[in-house]
């Protein structure tokens, strides 16, 4: 498939899932037997940690079909980046996808501030650049939009491997929002 394609299929599936119309396939045990012998995920998704959260029904994939890394923030950090470089170089996924959402618990900790612990801070602190590229007195969800996008950029100012790739067009990044209060994927 086509990067576009990719993205197309996505969002038919967010739509399936919004619809309550999910197939739900690839979810049984000749697909789990199949992947006993790798796996291909087309699409990498960036997302947040939150348990509301669930990429592979949002988009109404099964198993193998995403790659997905998990990080509250959704933020770009030398482990993410590893683990979706790793994607890119070796699993030939064409997509990336920085999923951010509506509520997001750690950019609202960022916004507010204050003191939350040496490791909430340092994850915290990743998501200040989104804080201060806001408006000031932006909502919380302008700011996790604004999060998502920065960090499509950070993907490829961080790493070589996804620079590449999406400079030579192999690879296509995209951020996008999550909506809790429907399950609806807007892309950014």
């Amino acid at each position: 498939m086509t990067q576009q394609e990719i993205i197309n299929s996505l969002i038919a599936g967010n739509e399936k899932f919004v619809a309550e119309k999910a197939e739900g396939k690839l979810r049984n045990k000749a697909r789990v037997e199949e992947l006993t012998t790798g796996q291909n995920p087309d699409t990498i998704v960036l997302s947040c940690a939150d348990s509301r959260v669930v990429p592979e029904l949002a988009f109404d994939k099964g198993l193998g079909e995403l790659f997905v890394v998990r990080v509250a923030g959704n933020i770009a950090n030398t482990d993410s980046i590893a683990s979706i470089e790793y994607a890119v170089a070796h699993l030939g996924s064409q997509v990336i996808v920085v999923l951010g959402h509506e509520s997001c618990g750690a950019v609202t900790a960022a916004v507010n501030g204050g003191d939350n612990g040496y490791n909430l801070n340092h994850l915290l602190c990743q998501i200040t650049p989104a804080v201060e590229a806001s408006e000031e007195g932006a909502d919380v969800n302008t700011v996790v939009q604004k999060n998502a996008e920065l960090n499509a950029e950070q993907l490829v100012e961080r790493s070589k491997i996804i620079a590449d790739a999406v400079n030579s067009g192999k690879v296509k990044i995209v951020p996008a929002y999550y909506h809790l209060k429907d399950g609806k994927v807007e892309f950014l």
